[in-house]
């Protein structure tokens, strides 16, 4: 039985999270094409490489079938309801910076805050006769944030695509959505509201609570946490 590590599958997370392994002297890489989902630890005894989707890791984490992983702290909070009795943060990586934002239209001029659009939510549906809607992949976080900040008389409509253009789009009024450096924000005319930030997420290292350990495992993972710093 091995240590099973759980790292995202393809693209710049795969390739960020390789180089803050190899930092460490342990090497992670793929083997075979870039269809097979196989990969090597290299550095370090008793450790498999499981190669995943960003998405997929909270819940394999969440359910003991890897030991640790690597992830967004946006995709742990949103996808695992009681994670802090799932999962425990090692080590935030410093890089796959995002913030999860709420924004509205630029035009919307009046409406700079939480407050400012409880009050706009309100008058939308009296003036509509429905509920504003928030375009989102995040309705977890979201929902909560909102309730927590007494924002009311608004639906939260599911966003799998560009969810910046679902307001030009006319699919919804305002999104909640991820954001690095604004510029698709912007180009669809849209501003964050100025108490807006909903979470700062980053890739981060995480310890499964309720993986099975022999003894050899935990042995495995107190070296690797060593090494790791």
């Amino acid at each position: 039985m091995t240590l099973k590590l759980g790292v995202p599958s393809k693209g710049r997370l795969m390739e960020k999270t390789f180089d803050w392994f190899a930092q460490h002297g342990i090497t992670l890489q793929r083997t075979g094409s870039d269809r097979e989902y196989a990969g090597a630890v290299a550095g370090i005894e008793g450790v498999s490489l499981i190669l995943l989707s960003a998405g997929e890791i909270p819940r394999e984490l969440a359910a003991g079938r890897i030991h640790m992983g690597v992830t967004g702290t946006d995709l742990v909070q949103e996808k695992l309801a009681l994670w802090e009795q799932l999962v425990e943060p090692v080590e935030e990586l410093g890089f796959g910076h995002a913030d999860l934002i709420i924004a509205v239209p630029k035009a919307w001029i009046d409406v700079d805050t939480l407050d400012d659009l409880d009050a706009a939510a309100a008058a939308f549906r009296a003036a509509h006769g429905f509920r504003l809607r928030i375009a989102t992949k995040y309705h977890r976080l979201v929902r909560n944030f909102l309730r927590d900040s007494g924002v009311a008389d608004y639906a939260l409509v599911d966003s799998q695509g560009a969810t910046e253009g679902t307001v030009a789009n006319e699919t919804a009024e305002a999104i909640a959505d991820i954001t690095s450096s604004g510029e698709t924000l912007r180009a669809n005319h849209l501003k964050i509201l100025c108490d807006g930030m909903v979470l700062r997420s980053q890739a981060t290292l995480w310890r499964s609570r309720t993986a099975p350990m022999d003894e050899r495992i935990r042995k495995t993972l107190k070296e690797l946490e060593a090494r790791l710093g």
